[in-house]
């Protein structure tokens, strides 16, 4: 599972980092089609928004992994024992729920509704459904981190919160 896990965190960072690099290039050609040449592209403003929403979406599963999410964690942090890794089991089971219900299937719902209704995309002529399909991938890989966390957990290898990723 480590070794999984180290190559998931491996090739999340790479795609994120590929996004990201694609959509400040999309970025910047926008502003300099637009201000320089007078002319602005609507296909990169169409793509700059699509790309957005794939980085803000697989960075959110990137940084689940890495235990770097937002979380208010005063009350874990208080706790020790057996109540400290109830509360940090509890937690992994609400972002697995959470993930579950909202991002797989809710996410699956609209990605297939969008693909089966044919809706797409103005500039770039492509279907709607594949740039939702982000919301299920996300949250599947936010289960495969969650469970991965509850195992360490359980096996009582260490506490949820003192996971170092690179250790992952």
């Amino acid at each position: 599972m480590k070794k999984f896990i180290f190559h998931l965190n491996q090739t999340l960072a790479i795609f994120t980092i590929c996004l990201s690099v694609f959509l400040v290039v999309c970025v910047v050609w926008q502003v300099l089609s637009r201000y320089i040449f007078a002319a602005p592209s609507t296909i990169t403003d169409e793509l700059s928004r699509y790309l957005f929403m794939w980085v803000a979406m697989i960075g959110a599963a990137y940084t689940t992994g890495q235990k770097r999410h937002l979380a208010i964690d005063l009350l874990v942090m208080k706790l020790s024992g057996k109540r400290k890794i109830l509360a940090e089991l509890f937690i992994q089971i609400a972002i697995t729920a959470f993930a579950v219900i909202v991002l797989i299937y809710g996410g699956s719902v609209l990605t297939i509704q969008t693909l089966a209704a044919g809706q797409l995309t103005p500039a770039l002529g492509i279907e709607m459904g594949y740039v939702y399909f982000c919301l299920p991938i996300t949250g599947i890989l936010m289960v495969i981190y969650s469970i991965h966390f509850m195992l360490l957990l359980v096996t009582k290898k260490q506490n949820s919160f003192d996971v170092v990723p690179e250790q992952c």
